[in-house]
């Protein structure tokens, strides 16, 4: 047999060859774990299936998140043509989704059976946020009444809050149903223009000129000639109808999405942005922590996450918690595409998630009939994405 002779310097060859290939394959590995963008060339179609094992655009961030997700499962939309779309929230007893289309002054409705979409209620009042309570009730946020409001079974609208101290509510923006029967909601000034509700009267709030007209395309039964009365704030409907203020302005301004830790003894809200009419220093678009007292009084808050990524700041809108205590936030990262979405943080507020959208998300719920798949509202369209956990209940 003939022995084979190699050089030194071919050995040198065969090694620089071998080190290129692995080289090449750590490259192809890097790349692999960094998912494309969602303005990826050609772009990604969110109404067809994706062609990856696991959806690019879920991103996993610490390994706690992989225990969330599910691998075999992709980001759908679901419909899109809304105006923009806020408030989802999920009726366990009808297998249903319900959502608002805040400028087009209707609410929505998602069945799971059929997946159709339809109006659901219309008009809505310029509804925002929406939830159902433990007796499956739906609770919305009207930005054009000022009101919070409930649905019962029977038909009727039972109103549950409009005024404090005899002073009118700036625009109730979101609800959470708490276990002792209580609703607890947010009231900044947002719902106070043109777009989203009934603007405010001439010398006040964002209509401090006067320029405005709020009387034009609302019906007179419905015009209340509203300007700011109150500062901006966090307040609970108890079970007797008293509404009491839970934390002013001066605690935390501009208060935005809320949603309880799952044994209610923590209240995670957003703080979000300044408006005209707000009298305090203005939301920083973070979240803050309070502990809730065994008299339902709150604590000091603590700063959750100023929602920094990156260098980009992913400001949250609509938040839910799931069974683990991991909060989950809509992303609005403006023009920053890429960054849009849902953003994921475990209970001590480390970021280890994220789920790109190629729309800002206000809003978010989980639902399904396991309460496994979480549903986003993100500006003109509906997305779903089946998770490896549960809300913590209800909607």
């Amino acid at each position: 047999m003939k022995t084979l002779q190699i050089s030194r310097r071919g050995m040198m060859k065969v090694m620089g060859a071998v080190a290129g290939v692995a080289v090449a394959g750590d490259s192809l590995l890097a790349q692999r774990t960094t998912p494309p963008t969602v303005i990826s060339n050609p772009p990604r179609d969110f109404n067809e299936p994706t062609t990856y094992f696991t959806d690019p655009d879920v991103l996993s961030l610490d390994p706690a998140f992989d225990a969330l997700t599910v691998p075999n499962t992709a980001i759908r939309r679901l419909w899109t043509g809304g105006g923009f779309l806020e408030g989802p929230a999920w009726s366990a007893v009808g297998r249903f989704l319900v959502f608002s289309d805040i400028p087009n002054n209707v609410q929505m409705r998602w069945i799971e059976d059929t997946g159709a979409v339809s109006v659901f209620r219309n008009p809505s009042n310029n509804t925002n946020g929406n939830t159902f309570d433990y007796q499956g009730r739906q609770l919305s946020c009207e930005h054009l009444t000022r009101r919070v409001v409930r649905y019962e079974h029977d038909g009727t609208v039972t109103i549950l809050a409009d005024k404090y101290n005899g002073k009118h509510l700036n625009s109730p923006n979101d609800v959470v149903a708490h276990p002792d029967g209580s609703v607890w909601f947010t009231d900044p000034p947002y719902g106070g223009q043109l777009y989203e509700g009934q603007s405010d009267a001439g010398g006040s709030g964002q209509n401090a000129a006067g320029h405005i007209n709020p009387r034009i395309g609302v019906s007179p039964d419905l015009v209340g000639n509203f300007r700011r009365e109150l500062p901006t704030g966090i307040y609970r409907v108890d079970p007797s109808g008293r509404v009491d203020l839970l934390a002013d302005e001066g605690v935390l301004p501009d208060p935005n999405g809320l949603a309880f830790s799952p044994d209610h003894k923590k209240l995670h809200v957003v703080s979000f942005a300044k408006f005209p009419g707000d009298t305090g220093r203005g939301g920083d678009r973070s979240v803050y922590t309070f502990d809730v007292g065994a008299d339902n009084k709150l604590g000091r808050p603590a700063k959750f996450s100023d929602f920094m990524i990156d260098g980009v700041k992913c400001a949250p809108d609509g938040i839910r918690v799931d069974v683990e205590g991991n909060v989950w936030a809509g992303s609005n990262a403006g023009r920053e595409v890429g960054y849009s979405g849902v953003t994921v943080w475990n209970p001590q507020g480390q970021l280890i998630g994220r789920i790109r959208l190629p729309e800002v998300c206000a809003n978010i719920t989980f639902g399904g009939p396991k309460r496994n798949r979480l549903f986003m509202a993100a500006s003109e369209s509906l997305y779903a994405l089946y998770t490896n956990t549960q809300g913590a209940a209800p909607a």
